[in-house]
């Protein structure tokens, strides 16, 4: 069902860029938009784990270097690897007291996990299982490419209302009739559109990485005390992220309520801790 409720929400952005694209700055506009926006997430995609490890300054996690997190960590990440048909990510810590986590790269043989120091310290290794496999479900399920894929047509819909805000939009050299109010809302709300289906399919791709990492684990609960931890201490001690790289976290590093809870990348963990009890195998009595 996350599957299904991603590709709609994606065909509605390719059809809001279409549509919506058209209307405001017309087809050289709709293309030109669309090849900017291409050219920036292909770089994006390529290079993201580099620019987020080092933004974060996270350091590697080997046999020799960082030592005691790697046995720590190692052989959680290698039994769930081999559970869902992953090869071993590199692992990085990050020296950052905040509890979270989150999982780059293009693809499953070019990526990566981080975890703060502040996560080792507070979870118990079930949780901790838990966490590691939620990353590992974005990698396996492929999100990074997703979010690239509904990045791209979000900047795409935004540049091309930007254009038509700065240029006067569209002007058919047959018709120059149009109903102006339409446009001037398209200009808009376009955007403000684009911004919320990008986050809906972010908030999905969250729900579908908790189901795999419950899956792999064998049980949620893990996931489930992780989650509630995370929600606490996240709020206590929180984390100076940037806000272009918030959506890789397991949870969001930004506080705040609002408005800033409707344009979220992430789902309330209270929803998220719900849909995992209810996966939850009843024991035989």
């Amino acid at each position: 069902m996350n599957n299904v409720k991603t590709v709609l929400l994606l065909g509605l952005l390719s059809g809001l860029l279409l549509v919506g694209g058209e209307a405001l700055a017309g087809r050289d506009g709709l293309y030109m938009g669309l090849m900017l926006a291409i050219v920036m997430n292909f770089v994006s995609y390529f290079f993201s784990d580099r620019i987020a490890l080092a933004m974060y300054s996270a350091q590697p996690v080997t046999e020799t270097e960082n030592p005691a997190v790697y046995r720590r960590l190692a052989p959680l990440v290698m039994g769930l690897c081999q559970r869902m048909g992953l090869p071993m990510p590199k692992l990085w810590v990050i020296p950052e007291p905040s509890p979270n986590a989150f999982a780059t790269g293009r693809n499953p043989k070019h990526a990566s996990v981080a975890v703060t120091a502040g996560l080792l310290e507070l979870m118990d290794d079930r949780e901790l299982e838990g966490v590691l496999a939620h990353e590992l479900g974005h990698i396996r399920n492929r999100d990074i490419l997703i979010s690239t894929i509904a990045a791209t047509l979000a900047a795409a819909i935004t540049f091309i209302a930007r254009m038509a805000f700065w240029f006067g939009g569209a002007r058919d050299r047959e018709e120059h009739s149009g109903n102006a109010i339409a446009g001037l809302l398209m200009l808009i709300l376009a955007p403000i559109a684009a911004l919320l289906i990008q986050m809906a399919i972010s908030r999905t791709r969250e729900y579908a990485a908790d189901a795999t990492a419950a899956q792999a684990a064998g049980q949620p609960f893990g996931l489930m005390s992780a989650l509630k931890k995370l929600d606490a201490y996240a709020r206590r001690i929180p984390m100076d992220a940037s806000p272009a790289t918030a959506h890789m976290f397991i949870v969001m590093p930004l506080g705040g309520g609002g408005l800033l809870k409707l344009f979220s990348t992430h789902p309330p963990i209270e929803e998220r801790v719900r849909r995992l009890a209810a996966m939850a195998v009843p024991r035989p009595i």
